[in-house]
Order: C-alpha cells, then structure tokens, then sequence
C-alpha cells in the first residue's frame, strides 16, 4: 500500500510540473481552488491521513491551492481538546512537516490550520500557515478575534496576511474573524480579491443558529467588498459545509453537510459581476461616507422642523 501511495506521489508530481511549466503564463489572475472539509478532531495522526487524501485529490482535480479549516491539524482546542496539557507537540511537528512535503511533491500551495507554539507559559495562537509549492511557510495568519473562550487557549494575533499566487491578491481570516466588518474593509483597502476563510463550526448543539447565519453572513461581506470568499469548516456533525462565494454574493458552489469532501471552484478576475457599490467604494473606504456632493443649506441643518414655504 505505501509503494502504492509512493508511486501516485511520483506520477502527480510529475503531471503537476508539466502543467506548471505550461500553463504559468497563461493561469495570470486566475485560480483553481479546493475548499476541504473532513471530520477534524483530537487525532492529529488521523487529521493528517484525511489532509493527505484531500491535497491528493485536489492535485487530480489540478488544484492551485488547497484551504482546509480552523485547526484542522491539530484539533480545535475547547471542542475536539478539553485542555493543551499533555499536547503531542512533538507528532504535530512531524505531521506539519509532512504537509510542508506533500506541497512540494505536488506542486501545490495549501492554507493549513494548526495550532502555532508560542514561548513557554505563553498560550498558543490560532493559525494558518501559508505554504507554497515549494514546501515552505510564506507566512502565517494568527485568529484576530477570539472568542471568549478561545482566549483561554490562545492568544490573539495582530496582523493581516496577503500573498500573491498566479497574479491574484490572497488574504486570510479564521473563523470568529467574521463578526468584525472592520476586518474585511481592510482587506478591501489591500485589494484583497479572493479571501479564503477557515470555521470550526462543529459539533454544536441541536438548532445552533451558525449554520444559518454564518454562509449569509459571509454572503455579505463578499459583495459589500468585492472579493471572492472560500469558506470551510470541519464536515464533523452539527456543522456546515463549504462554500464558495462570488463578488456579487451569490453562492457559487457548497458540498454537502456533515460529510467529507473537496469542492473545486474556479476564480478569473476578469470576470465581471454585479457590483451595487462599486462607484462609491474607495470614498467609503476613505472616510468619506456618503455619495455625491453635500450642501450647506439652512433647511438641511434645522433638523428639527418642517419648514413651509
């Protein structure tokens, strides 16, 4: 079975340079991309075995990159993990890099959600790491937002991440990171145009209202912005599933719910889509919050009353 698994390593590793070699011209500002959801939970080793299926299919399926969700390595701490004491840091180590080798032999980018280790006594941060088809980490998105509690487990970051893959602009929030509006604003200011989004939004309570308000509510971010938006989550029950949001903020695509799976979408960003506040957009974003021009009229100050004339 591992001789199996080497030579289908080889084989796409090799299918994968041939299309990089042809197509990187041609790919310029557009993306294919796989959203991943799979059942995450305290097993990393066996988090792992479904990443390492997931980027196998996604490399078949000719992926660029490849989004998986909120810890979805390590297991999401306070759900899946009761407490990080006594956490295998040392098999997550191993497990990243493993993933690190994976995107190099197939050529492939991947956002990874893992737990990141701070200094001793510091509390983790909540992460994705940008690794690119060389197997390095670019970069690293820490959660902004953390819920309440979250902060028992983690520390929140402080940054935003974007990154540059086939001429399109890429940037990154993780879960909680939603119910801030402020966050995408900036985003838009950084002329993010494709926002890959990781929840862990699982194992929840019967008649939980997040799988009803989380997808609208991303629905809304991406067309009050203008990006397109990759949303995942762990496919464990009482969940949601992945879904792939235009810049008009209509639902491309989604997978199932509480299954596994990897859902291929397509960005060019030449592509034109309804835009209702494209004209006033940038004047938003500088401050300037309203359209056309203001006057200076004594009728328009009394707020207080009606003047007849």
């Amino acid at each position: 079975m591992r001789k199996l698994f080497v030579i289908l390593i080889v084989i796409l590793a090799m299918i994968s340079s041939s299309n990089a070699q042809n197509n990187s011209s041609s790919k310029s500002g557009k993306l294919t991309i796989a959203s991943c959801q799979f059942p995450v939970s305290s097993n990393i080793s066996e988090n792992y075995e479904w990443i390492k299926k997931q980027i196998i299919e996604a490399s078949l399926k000719k992926a660029d990159i490849v989004h998986f969700a909120e810890c979805a390595l390590s297991g999401y701490p306070g759900v899946d993990l009761k407490t990080l004491e006594g956490f295998d840091w040392k098999l997550l180590y191993e497990k990243t890099d493993s993933v690190l080798s994976l995107a190099k032999q197939l050529d492939v980018w991947i956002l990874l959600g893992s737990i990141h280790r701070l200094s001793e006594g510091v509390k983790p941060h909540n992460s994705l790491y940008v690794i690119n088809p060389e197997g390095k980490i670019i970069d690293r998105h820490d959660k902004r937002f953390c819920t309440s509690g979250d902060l028992e487990h983690f520390s929140p970051g402080d940054h935003f991440v974007n990154f540059n893959l086939n001429g399109v602009n890429c940037g990154l929030l993780i879960c909680y990171d939603i119910r801030f509006p402020e966050l995408f604003r900036e985003y838009s200011k950084l002329n993010t145009r494709v926002l890959f989004h990781s929840f862990y939004n699982a194992r929840q309570k019967k008649g939980s209202i997040h799988p009803f308000i989380m997808p609208i509510t991303s629905q809304a971010r991406a067309a009050t912005n203008y990006f397109y938006i990759s949303l995942t989550n762990s496919s464990a029950t009482e969940s949601w599933p992945c879904h792939f949001i235009t810049p008009d903020g209509l639902i491309q695509n989604k997978l199932a719910t509480n299954v596994p799976g990897v859902l291929i979408s397509k960005v060019d960003i030449s592509d034109k889509y309804y835009d209702a506040s494209r004209k006033f957009r940038q004047n938003a974003l500088n401050g300037i919050l309203n359209s056309g021009e203001t006057v200076i009229d004594s009728h328009s100050e009394n707020r207080t009353e009606i003047i007849k004339q």
